[in-house]
């Protein structure tokens, strides 16, 4: 099979720069500049940072400005099958021409200069929004904010800051005031700022940051107040009270993220036909999602398999209460970390739920937990584990002690990925 020549131009790119990540604006502001500043000719653009929530809150937004008659870009990183997810024009993947394209044109612009992967990839896609009309474009930060390549747009339609928890703090701090302030760089002067529910030593920096900008802020608990009653989401604001189906993404957490979503739609003008679309037609992978195709779904039998990429303390702590949530059943993990992560913080909270957990190492991926680790940190929250070869052997091993087992494999977005291509 032909490798695909989009794939051929990325490998390129990864060796424009010896480090993945290297926050700083000076090269993404140098190739726009080449390129015209496509960023100042976007359709309003809704910009996202937080730690958790902040792509199912743009998989919420997009849904309802869809149901709204709105034809929406969207931008979201890391991919999890195809590199083609990260850019939406319009509301369909790009096109493999079309990306080869536009990969080979900021390429060719750049001249072998120093940038990032995220950066010239970034900029690829904002060079492809600004050429294809649409009615709103959805901006989702890679890494913090402030610095991070998205961070670009002068005058956004709006911001959205959802929830701030620890994570990356090699690169973003070790407190939580700290990360605040760089997700709070998505702040503009003057426009309005969503935000969901904070830590108070995160709420205080982004307001703070919000009064010196003049940015109204629409706060979690302030301008607006969700919740789940009898099976049904309440949303209340200065506009008046919705009544609306609870969120098709599965977790109280979710509720959360609906809020958001439904704030900026609210701030935007949408009606309540767009806003019971956010609700219904929002579609995330890899946030539990239950598979239903592919090798491992037949190896299965009757037992369920589910898949989730959350990877931090907070996210362990939303599956947690997704599990709990769900119909009693024997629940085993399969799961796979990256070195980077708090793996007890994760492993913690879902101990509580799971009876077992497999550990594996991530397929191709230098940066991998190996088993063993993933193991031993599983056993020091108390959780019995043991170590498989990869995923399919994982799922034998626990088929051979529980057939009728529930099987969340977890741990990481790249191990979703690699789940994904293999049984998308």
């Amino acid at each position: 099979m032909t490798q695909p020549k989009s794939d051929v131009i990325l490998a390129r790119m990864l060796a424009l720069h010896p480090k993945i990540i290297d926050l700083t604006l000076d090269r993404v502001w140098q190739l726009l500049a080449r390129l015209d500043n496509p960023q100042d000719s976007l359709p309003p653009v809704i910009h996202l940072a937080g730690t958790n929530g902040k792509g199912s809150t743009q998989a919420m937004i997009r849904a309802g400005l869809e149901g709204w008659g709105k034809s929406v870009h969207a931008y979201t990183s890391p991919h999890l099958a195809r590199f083609h997810e990260r850019i939406r024009l319009a509301g369909e993947l790009i096109s493999e021409t079309h990306l080869s394209e536009i990969l080979d044109e900021c390429y060719a612009t750049n001249g072998g200069e120093s940038i990032t992967y995220f950066e010239i990839t970034t900029v690829a896609g904002l060079l492809a929004f600004a050429r294809t009309p649409a009615d709103y474009t959805l901006l989702e930060v890679g890494l913090g904010g402030r610095l991070d390549a998205t961070n670009v747009v002068a005058k956004p339609e709006l911001t959205v800051i959802t929830p701030i928890s620890i994570d990356h703090e090699q690169f973003l701090g070790d407190t939580l005031a700290k990360i605040a302030f760089e997700k709070a760089g998505i702040i503009k002067r003057g426009v309005p700022v969503v935000v969901g529910p904070q830590p108070e030593e995160a709420l205080d920096v982004i307001e703070a940051r919000a009064a010196q900008l003049c940015a109204p802020v629409l706060a979690y608990g302030q301008q607006w107040h969700v919740s789940e009653e009898r099976g049904r989401l309440v949303y209340q604001d200065e506009r008046g009270l919705l009544d609306l189906p609870m969120p098709a993404l599965l977790g109280a957490h979710q509720v959360q993220n609906a809020g958001a979503a439904l704030a900026a739609l609210r701030r935007l003008g949408a009606d309540e036909t767009a806003c019971e679309a956010a609700m219904l037609q929002a579609e995330w992978p890899a946030r539990m999602q239950r598979l239903k195709t592919g090798p491992l779904v037949a190896a299965a039998g009757q037992a369920e398999l589910w898949l989730d990429g959350g990877h931090n303390a907070a996210a362990g702590s939303a599956l947690a209460e997704v599990l709990a949530a769900l119909p009693k059943r024997p629940t085993h993990l399969i799961c796979g970390m990256l070195n980077t992560k708090d793996v007890t913080g994760y492993l913690a909270p879902l101990a509580t739920q799971a009876q077992s957990l497999t550990a594996v190492s991530i397929p191709d991926e230098v940066n991998t937990l190996s088993a063993s680790e993933t193991k031993a940190a599983a056993v020091s929250v108390g959780l019995p584990a043991t170590c498989a070869e990869n995923t399919s052997a994982a799922l034998e091993q626990i088929l051979h002690q529980d057939p009728q087992a529930r099987v969340l494999i977890c741990g990481s977005l790249y191990l979703a990925g690699h789940i994904l291509r293999e049984n998308g």
